[in-house]
């Protein structure tokens, strides 16, 4: 492992497998399949019937029949699953690879495409963002696993959340429509491919009406704790729900949050139990439509 590499656990890998693999999850998954090669990786959402995401996968052409998708641990089983229900007849074998794999994270100098894969020391490198570079990596796993420091993990969840980089768990999963974390403005989403589950309320969203409700960035102004998932209302009265959260060395926090967009119409009156935070709000590095 990388002096600067930090493992991250708390990411599994599902393998697809067979000669339909691509085919099967292009029926499923939101990006295009098509797309993906062995140099080339996409993120790609999985929603249910109402266009709210499930997960999201990082995926990766390991070879011409097999795909693999990193996501969190904790939402393998039921995405394997529910994708399991629609094989049908499909040569296609999902499994669960996580024993397989060690999945760490990299802070790097630069990087020149998003999604760019590398090949190399028995494993993939995927380039998951510029703003600020960070790699992963899947690699045969060590003998021995090295123990996360936690000023290090910290710096890596900084990073994401500088990127805008959004992510599904447990807590979140099927709480949230495609657009509201953005995912059409970060090329997790084909408008021009066919069918998949949840295709239609999310074209639907796209082509006939501005999402009122959007991803952002904020910083506490006081230390907090806040999780996936919770709910609050900030200063001037938006509401918020919580897609992923780090707590700087300080103890102010920083999160990815779902609200209306600044500017929107006032909202109804926030859950009663929805608690007030003083926060700032913070750019992204990319701009979200008007």
């Amino acid at each position: 492992m990388r002096a600067n590499s930090v493992p991250l656990p708390e990411l599994g890998v599902l393998r697809a497998r067979g000669p339909e693999a691509r085919a099967f999850l292009q029926g499923q998954l939101s990006n295009d399949l098509e797309q993906l090669s062995s140099s080339r990786s996409l993120l790609a959402g999985y929603h249910n019937p109402q266009g709210r995401t499930l997960a999201l996968l990082r995926l990766i052409g390991a070879g011409d029949e097999e795909i693999l998708a990193v996501l969190p641990r904790e939402l393998l089983a039921n995405v394997a699953q529910r994708l399991g229900r629609f094989i049908l007849r499909a040569k296609v074998k999902l499994e669960d690879a996580s024993a397989q794999w060690q999945v760490t994270g990299e802070l790097t100098a630069g990087g020149e495409t998003v999604g760019e894969v590398r090949r190399e020391e028995a494993g993939w490198s995927v380039q998951l963002t510029l703003t600020p570079a960070r790699r992963l990596w899947l690699r045969a796993p060590t003998a021995t696993t090295a123990a996360t420091a936690p000023a290090a993990l910290r710096e890596w969840r900084l990073a994401a959340l500088a990127a805008g980089a959004p992510q599904v768990y447990a807590a979140t999963s099927e709480t949230f429509v495609a657009q509201m974390l953005n995912l059409d403005v970060l090329g997790a989403i084909d408008f021009e491919k066919g069918c998949y589950t949840g295709q239609e309320v999310i074209a639907r969203a796209h082509y006939r009406g501005r999402v009122k409700r959007r991803m952002q960035r904020f910083l506490s102004t006081q230390p907090a704790a806040l999780q996936p998932g919770e709910r609050g209302r900030l200063g001037d009265g938006r509401t918020f729900q919580v897609v992923r959260a780090a707590t700087h060395a300080d103890g102010r926090c920083e999160f990815l949050a779902v609200c209306a967009l600044p500017g929107a119409a006032p909202e109804a009156e926030p859950e009663a139990d929805a608690a007030a935070l003083a926060a700032e709000s913070l750019p992204l590095p990319y701009a979200l439509p008007e």
